[in-house]
């Protein structure tokens, strides 16, 4: 799959020199947890950002063996802690990332309980990458509120709530090792837009998905270029 980008995109976001990372020596296993916006609900699976950025790290010289996702659409992060503590995984993955929450705000439920969950996810996380906490990769979550689906809701008090989850995702991701990854911010400006939706007015197009792609993969690349 050729992943490309605009003039304009390339120009926002610079990938570091791939020869940097070449020399890792192991076959990398690579394990994506979330909800719709992890599998790419109303997209071709492969369009999706964690697909994009396995052929993104392959491109980069990444030995890349395999992508496992953990995600369902309309999940919950008690409905994600749920599925990883009972799913069939291997003993250890070189790369995880976690995008999750958004269910949790859809839905109303309260923000400590999110957090709860959101902690318990993280820590396994964590253990699946033998407990290098620097693989791993929380993605923030984005703001549904921008889309044609939140057409006569009260957008303001979505994108609040949004940056409240958002908010508990960074201070946590921090507070253990991870890397916290904003994309939230970059959405709102064009997420929007006919191009950047899928088909159903609110989930990202494969185009919206490259550059969430592009940057999760240059953040690896970097985490990895001065030994993971």
């Amino acid at each position: 799959m050729l992943i490309s980008c605009s003039k304009s995109d390339s120009n926002r976001i610079n990938i570091i020199n791939p020869n940097n990372v070449t020399s890792f020596p192991d076959s990398v296993n690579y394990l994506a947890l979330g909800d719709s916006y992890t599998i790419g609900t109303s997209i071709d699976i492969v369009d999706g950002y964690p697909k994009q950025t396995f052929e993104l790290l392959k491109g980069a010289g990444f030995k890349m063996n395999s992508l496992q996702m953990i995600a369902k659409n309309g999940w919950t992060a008690d409905d994600l802690k749920n599925a990883l503590a009972s799913a069939d995984k291997k003993s250890v993955y070189h790369i995880v990332t976690l995008l999750i929450g958004v269910n949790n705000q859809y839905q109303g439920k309260p923000i400590k309980e999110f957090e709860t969950s959101f902690l318990s996810i993280l820590n396994s996380a964590i253990t699946l990458t033998g407990n290098k906490s620097k693989r791993v990769f929380v993605i923030s979550i984005p703001d549904w509120g921008i889309t044609p689906f939140a057409s006569g809701r009260d957008r303001k008090a979505i994108a609040d709530e949004i940056d409240n989850y958002n908010l508990v995702c960074e201070k946590n991701t921090k507070a253990y090792g991870a890397n916290f990854i904003n994309i939230t911010d970059a959405y709102r400006l064009d997420g929007f837009k006919t191009d950047n939706l899928a088909v159903d007015g609110l989930h990202p197009s494969k185009l919206e998905y490259t550059k969430w792609a592009i940057k999760l993969t240059q953040q690896i690349i970097n985490v990895f270029a001065v030994g993971g």
